[in-house]
């Protein structure tokens, strides 16, 4: 028997309503994302891992020289240029760490200091970074009679004018050094104590690792630690995983900078995924520093897809030659992240800031929205 339907027949709208309504759910499942450089800059970014000597400005430096009187081996910004951005071809970190010398000569008053932070934080809004925390080390910038105090409050001066400006939350890390001496880092954590409800957010050990190692200022991260602030470590970056070891149970680290050398150790790679210790990853700068032989053998995909919390970052945006959207570029394009991976690898680094809990989720419970409205949107399916 041959069924008639009518258009106004009830099972004619039922079967109406469920396609269309289906459709409606299949076309937000499966949009594609197209994941250029304007979207991704348009995506609302953390900044974990930026150091505010390696990040300047070239017609900055060359400003901040003629008036402090500074030489410099080339004063045309190209010429300048093309000294501090070392390239793919540089050998080593120490080779990678020459530039500094430069950019440090110029950050030597209070002026620079706060004007060189705003204007890093103004680079970052420009590419829609919403939280960032800038590192630098208050004993590179006493060599024109500048007080340890005064380094870090120019730095902080010019981070709250930047907050101020931008919609942009920021937090300076204060930075020990491997190469210099206990005592001078146990001052550096002093400092770092005093100024810890002022916007300083975290301590950290920076600084060549091999023959340097973090045990010997385990007295300055104790002093740290007993005064309940966020520690991370560069480790694993030039030397092997028996320096991440050190970074976490010998001075207690919450996060590890680079930690490209954690696969060479399973059992402590697993302890890092265990307790979600962040990783903060720099792509361009691992190549730079060789910690890497090529992008091919940069582990973040591997981290990635055994489930650590890893973060993208640019470590020096000068020195590196790098912006962070010029880093998700790299890892959208080296690792082939997907765009449901995309926004995992952007909410790990808020998740993993130095924030007060109550801040943290606020801030997450924002970006998550932005993200949604860009079709990326979270679900509880990655930890």
């Amino acid at each position: 028997m041959l069924l008639t339907l009518h258009a106004n027949d009830p099972l004619i709208a039922l079967n109406h309503f469920f396609f269309s309504t289906f459709a409606e759910i299949f076309s937000k499942q499966f949009t594609m994302v197209n994941l250029t450089r304007e979207f991704i800059k348009s995506l609302p970014k953390a900044e974990l891992h930026c150091h505010l000597d390696g990040s300047m400005r070239v017609e900055t430096i060359i400003d901040l020289a003629k008036k402090d009187k500074v030489e410099l081996p080339e004063e045309d910004p190209e010429k300048l240029r093309n000294i501090l951005e070392v390239g793919q071809d540089c050998k080593s970190l120490t080779e990678y760490l020459r530039p500094f010398d430069i950019t440090c000569s110029v950050l030597q008053t209070k002026e620079a200091l706060e004007r060189a932070t705003y204007e890093l934080a103004e680079d970052c809004a420009n590419e829609n970074v919403r939280y960032l925390e800038i590192r630098f080390s208050p004993i590179l910038h006493i060599n024109k009679g500048l007080s340890l105090s005064r380094v870090v409050e120019a730095v902080l001066d010019g981070k709250s004018r930047a907050e101020k400006d931008f919609d942009m939350t920021i937090g300076i890390i204060i930075c020990g050094l491997r190469h210099l001496s206990p005592e001078t880092t146990n001052i550096l954590a002093e400092l770092c104590v005093a100024y810890k409800n002022y916007g300083v957010v975290g301590f950290d050990l920076a600084g060549a690792e091999r023959d340097f190692p973090a045990k010997d200022h385990k007295e300055a991260f104790y002093l740290i630690i007993n005064n309940n602030i966020n520690t991370t470590v560069h480790a694993g970056e030039a030397y092997g995983p028996e320096s991440i070891h050190q970074a976490l149970h010998h001075v207690r680290a919450n996060r590890i900078g680079h930690g490209t050398r954690l696969k060479e150790d399973g059992d402590l790679l697993n302890y890092v995924n265990d307790h979600r210790i962040p990783l903060e990853m720099c792509i361009t700068s691992n190549l730079q520093t060789k910690a890497i032989e090529s992008y091919s053998r940069h582990p973040l995909r591997f981290y990635f897809d055994m489930g650590l919390r890893v973060t993208i970052n640019t470590d020096n945006r000068l020195i590196s030659k790098t912006t962070l959207t010029d880093e998700y570029l790299l890892a959208i394009k080296e690792f082939n992240f997907s765009p449901k991976e995309l926004k995992y690898l952007i909410t790990n680094s808020f998740k993993s800031a130095f924030l007060p809990l109550n801040q943290k989720v606020k801030l997450l419970k924002k970006i998550s929205l932005e993200l949604k409205e860009k079709g990326l949107e979270i679900q509880r399916d990655y930890i």
